[in-house]
């Protein structure tokens, strides 16, 4: 008798244990929605950054504006090179359907410059017209991109998003120095 009653025991005592997990999991608030998972990435502020870079840049330094709301800005650095040359502006975003959008520039050499910010996508067939200027197409396995080279600065518009959402950021772009 005394091996049955451990045995019972135990068991009375994993199902209070479960009982009590379950009260605790359905007491708790979950939150699985699409606002939740659109909020798990922070907004972040870019405006000082910006400043920043447009005086530390020897280049205009592109960044968006009049966006919707909707376009919201993630990730931001400014990395001054050594040499004066190679410096390298980056704000990424998510677009309204929570797609990766992002803004590269540099004065680096721009074929190993696009090669590591697209991760490794090549040109494609075709340009894509945005505004006035025609950008160069590229696809790569994880990326597209829209890039444009000008004197003395490579621009690129990379990520997840489809061709014409990478274009309304293009468009939005105003390029300055500081």
């Amino acid at each position: 008798m005394r091996g049955r009653q451990t045995v019972r025991d135990m068991v009375l005592s994993l199902a209070v244990i479960g009982i009590l997990v379950g009260a605790i999991y359905i007491f708790i608030p979950h939150d699985e929605s699409a606002d939740a998972a659109r909020n798990a990435v922070k907004r972040v502020d870019y405006r000082v950054e910006l400043i920043t870079a447009r005086r530390a840049a020897p280049y205009a330094v592109a960044a968006p504006e009049g966006l919707p709301k909707a376009w919201r800005a993630t990730s931001v650095s400014y990395k001054a090179s050594e040499d004066g040359k190679g410096g390298a502006w980056h704000l990424g975003m998510l677009d309204p359907e929570q797609e990766y959008a992002a803004i590269e520039q540099s004065d680096a050499m721009p074929r190993k410059f696009i090669k590591d910010v697209t991760l490794g996508a090549t040109k494609a067939e075709g340009k894509q017209a945005v505004g006035s200027k025609k950008w160069d197409r590229y696809q790569g396995d994880k990326y597209r991109a829209l890039v444009r080279e000008e004197s003395g600065v490579t621009t690129v518009i990379t990520g997840t998003a489809p061709y014409g959402r990478l274009a309304d950021l293009a468009a939005a772009l105003v390029a300055k120095k500081g």
